[in-house]
């Protein structure tokens, strides 16, 4: 009677672990290349590099250069332009314009966006056409966005005729005024990108478990209770990445200030990207390069803190 024990002589062989494949249009099998993302990634990893790297590593030489146009010599001044630039009254005034107008900006941006999310979190037909069309203006340019609204907000626009149907005789320049300048401003900001912050809140309801809604539900939560106590908390990482984005982008706001206010009235509304641009107008390329490097730091210095606080945050 033949043994059915293994030999102890013969080596052990053990499944191998399946070779990823893919079927080609013949229909034979072909291995699957590893790293196939990286060839993937590489058109947008170069126009990152080349767009945006690339200037801002030989932008930093410059701002802390002696560079204009009314001199063939560039010279290394240390952190001199930053003096200048402060001395001057452009560096403070423009550097805490911008804060103030990244945090009302997105303030407005969030509450409007999470409450139309809440308004259209269920699919449907007519959910799913105010979806396209509060994402509308994300698709219009910057400069359009802020010449339409220009052109609202004008003492003898839109808005004032349509005020000055239940307030006779209504009149107002939105942006004359100092501080409805900036307030006008943000809000045209925050109507521009809210549709991104909207669906991204919106994927976030909808990513939340039903059965912890009507388990509130049954235990006698309201509609408010429910969205504060449960949905709210779950919204965490929708909630962190929407604040992130809107506060960075609004810190590097030029295009809508620019097409609406062009930085006034008088300095009302310059911000920093505006100084920027009134530096290198006036041919003072070092200190513009210098509040650009300023844009940057500012982006960098409140947005990482930013981003590690609001993770401790987030419910697991």
């Amino acid at each position: 009677m033949q043994s059915t024990q293994p030999d102890e002589t013969t080596t052990p062989t053990f499944p191998r672990t399946p070779v990823r494949a893919s079927v080609g249009a013949e229909g034979r099998v072909r291995p699957r290349a590893r790293g196939g993302w990286v060839w993937f990634a590489l058109p947008s990893i170069i126009l990152v590099v080349v767009f945006f790297l690339v200037p801002f590593l030989l932008n930093i030489p410059f701002a802390f250069s002696s560079w204009s146009g009314y001199t063939n010599d560039v010279s290394f001044v240390g952190f001199d332009n930053w003096v200048f630039l402060w001395n001057s009254g452009v560096l403070a005034p423009a550097t805490a314009l911008t804060l103030i107008y990244a945090v009302i900006a997105m303030l407005i941006q969030n509450s409007v966006a999470l409450s139309l999310a809440v308004a259209l979190r269920h699919t449907g037909r007519l959910n799913s056409f105010y979806r396209s069309l509060f994402f509308l203006p994300v698709l219009i340019s910057p400069l359009a966005a802020g010449y339409i609204w220009r052109a609202i907000v004008q003492p003898d626009g839109v808005l004032n005729s349509f005020i000055g149907v239940f307030i006779p005789g209504f009149d107002f320049a939105w942006l004359g005024d100092p501080v409805w300048a900036l307030i006008t401003v943000a809000f045209v900001d925050a109507w521009k990108w809210s549709g991104i912050a909207t669906l991204v809140y919106i994927a976030g309801l909808n990513g939340i478990p039903a059965s912890l809604l009507e388990a509130a539900e049954l235990d006698g939560a309201n509609a408010w209770q429910r969205f504060w106590r449960v949905s709210f908390p779950l919204l965490a990482p929708a909630f962190t990445f929407n604040v992130v984005t809107t506060l960075i982008g609004a810190l590097s706001a030029f295009d809508i200030v620019a097409s609406t206010t062009g930085g006034g009235p008088g300095v009302a509304t310059r911000l920093l990207n505006v100084a920027v641009q009134q530096q290198f107008g006036q041919s003072y390329f070092g200190t513009a390069s210098s509040l650009s490097l300023t844009v940057t730091m500012l982006v960098v210095l409140i947005a990482v803190p930013l981003v590690a606080w609001l993770r401790k945050r987030e419910v697991a």
